[in-house]
């Protein structure tokens, strides 16, 4: 790895898969926002008790999210817990698990993020300085899908112009 690497899933959906990859590496940070998994696929993972183990204990970060979550709650936990822990950690790059299933329209996701909120997010992220990689994974809403892409990349872009 190029040094220290924070993922941060954004999907509605918890990144179990990237999660148990990176379980017990110190060298990368995983934070996932989304839905609460009591109700939510997977269901079986993405509890705030799972922290990591052994040298990557603590490098597990799950902030599940209630049905109905709002742009204005969403961003909340994203400056209030995420930035913060991205700052304890002093990742070198993030990678951006950018999944736009968290959209009001989607069917599949049940948060009421709009268009211009992916913007703001993608700003928020940008203005951490850091070299971001996004990868695009969820998105059903198809029809309002490139607009929402096209929000976060211009937020991202923003951001790091600040």
């Amino acid at each position: 790895l190029p040094g220290r690497v924070a993922i941060l899933d954004i999907d509605f959906h918890h990144g179990n898969g990237t999660q148990e990859l990176f379980w017990r590496d110190p060298r990368v940070l995983f934070i996932s926002i989304h839905g609460d998994p009591r109700e939510f696929y997977p269901y079986f993972s993405g509890f705030a008790s799972e922290r990591g183990d052994g040298n990557g204990s603590w490098s597990t970060i799950n902030l599940p999210l209630p049905r109905g979550c709002d742009a204005q709650e969403y961003l909340r936990v994203l400056e209030d817990e995420v930035i913060t822990e991205l700052k304890a950690f002093g990742p070198d790059v993030i990678v951006l698990s950018a999944g736009l299933d968290t959209f009001v329209r989607d069917p599949i996701g049940a948060f009421t993020l709009d268009t211009a909120d992916f913007r703001r997010l993608g700003e928020r992220i940008g203005a951490f300085g850091k070299p971001v990689v996004a990868i695009q994974e969820g998105g059903y809403c198809t029809d309002a899908l490139g607009a929402n892409v096209v929000a976060l990349l211009h937020g991202l872009r923003s951001g790091l112009a600040r």
